[in-house]
């Protein structure tokens, strides 16, 4: 794919992954739908990418939510007439264990809230704007390319049922859109991250932090624009689909 003039639409990209991806692509030429929930962090984030003289318009949108996916999309649609590549990088976490016995006697539990939120943002959220931009494509006549944002906790992370079966998700979602969507010229793969210097870091304590850099052979957490430098990887190179990158410092739940 030829960046210059492409339309990438990136979700949660009003900060983190989504913001330094936009940004890089940006650069390269690209177009940026970008999307999340809305309020002043995407108003902001828009503001910073045409100040950069990147071409961009925001949208704001729940993920999670069908009518308004699919309304995003076809509003994309309309403002650019076209769609090539997709980032799905919106995502929470809500961490806990699935029981918690003390002394016999059960103290928590996962609730199905915790476990659904999550799911309903990093696996649905994903299918939904992975189906509605596959179907733009398709019906713009655009060979283009969708990637899902993983976790290396897609192998099983202690803590998190919830996300760990969400980004296990998420992977096979890529894999098998890069089969069935290749008659229509459009690619699909995934990245898993590690720990990376992103706002999901920020709630842990310093000590656990450093404790969790030790952890990783490179000794360092992974920064932002190397996930986008993937990304654009993936974009640029139009015989690679099907497969998840892990961009994690040699790390390995």
């Amino acid at each position: 794919m030829e960046l210059n003039r492409a339309v990438i639409a990136i979700t949660g990209g009003a900060g983190g992954l989504g913001m330094a991806t936009a940004r890089r692509l940006g650069q390269a030429g690209a177009k940026i739908a970008l999307l999340d929930l809305g309020g002043d962090a995407l108003a902001a984030a828009e503001a910073q990418l045409r100040e950069a003289d990147i071409e961009t318009v925001g949208y704001a949108v729940d993920i999670s939510n069908e009518d308004s996916v699919e309304a995003t999309f076809k509003k994309i649609g309309t403002d650019f007439g076209q769609l090539n590549g997709l980032l799905n990088s919106a995502g929470i976490i809500r961490d806990g264990n699935l029981v918690k016995y003390r002394d016999g006697k059960q103290v928590n539990k996962m609730s199905m809230a915790t476990f659904q939120a999550v799911v309903n943002v990093n696996l649905a959220g994903t299918f939904l704007c992975g189906r509605e931009a596959a179907a733009l494509m398709i019906e713009t006549g655009q060979p283009g390319c969708i990637i899902n944002i993983s976790s290396i906790s897609a192998a099983g992370n202690m803590g998190q049922s919830n996300y760990s079966a969400a980004k296990a998700g998420v992977e096979a979602l890529a894999v098998t859109w890069a089969k069935e969507l290749a008659r229509y010229k459009i690619r699909a793969a995934a990245i898993a991250p590690g720990f990376t210097d992103t706002g999901m870091l920020q709630d842990m304590k310093p000590e656990a932090l450093q404790k969790v850099e030790k952890m990783i052979p490179l000794g360092r957490l992974g920064m932002p624009d190397e996930i986008a430098k993937t990304v654009e990887f993936i974009l640029c190179n139009d015989y690679l689909s099907g497969r998840v990158i892990a961009v994690d410092g040699a790390l390995r739940i």
